[in-house]
């Protein structure tokens, strides 16, 4: 038994598990008005990891949960995938600036990858549908950035208690 914990490193499943709760919120009923506000909650699980444990969640990371998003919410397949990956890559080479910055910077900071996600979505919707997004669609970043210092110490204190590395 000692061996399978050697192959794979403490807390392997929490992260994981933290991942595919972050894909059941994106697609958990809401009313409509709320929908639209709904962070991009794999993202933001995404962005704590990556920044947390780079080593271990990075852009190929990013890459296939945005796939799953994609299928999840019957995107253009690739859509989430590129936004993700592009937003995690921000994440891998800014992660030991971002670490030492206060909250409210790092909220900042998560506001702007978090409107990555926005932005490419917007330029498919206007490619693929010819249609512009309304307003509402731009205030999940803001929601997101307002979520950051919880998710972020709830994140934190659980990592610190599966004390995984």
């Amino acid at each position: 038994m000692a061996m399978a914990e050697a192959a794979v490193p403490r807390g392997t499943f929490f992260l994981y598990l933290t991942i595919i709760l972050g894909l059941i919120l994106q697609v958990f009923p809401l009313p409509h008005w709320a929908d639209q506000l709904r962070p991009q909650w794999p993202l933001l699980i995404l962005i704590y990891w990556s920044m947390a444990l780079p080593h271990r969640c990075g852009i190929f990371t990013a890459l296939i949960v945005g796939l799953f998003v994609d299928v999840m919410l019957d995107d253009l397949l690739g859509q989430h995938a590129l936004a993700y990956s592009l937003a995690i890559y921000v994440v891998m080479t800014t992660y030991k600036r971002l670490r030492l910055t206060p909250m409210w910077q790092q909220a900042v900071a998560v506001f702007l990858l978090l409107m990555i996600e926005r932005i490419v979505s917007a330029i498919v919707l206007g490619a693929t549908r010819s249609q512009a997004p309304d307003a509402l669609f731009w205030l999940s970043p803001l929601v997101g950035m307002l979520l950051w210092p919880w998710l972020f110490i709830l994140l934190r204190d659980l990592r610190r208690k599966f004390r995984m590395q």
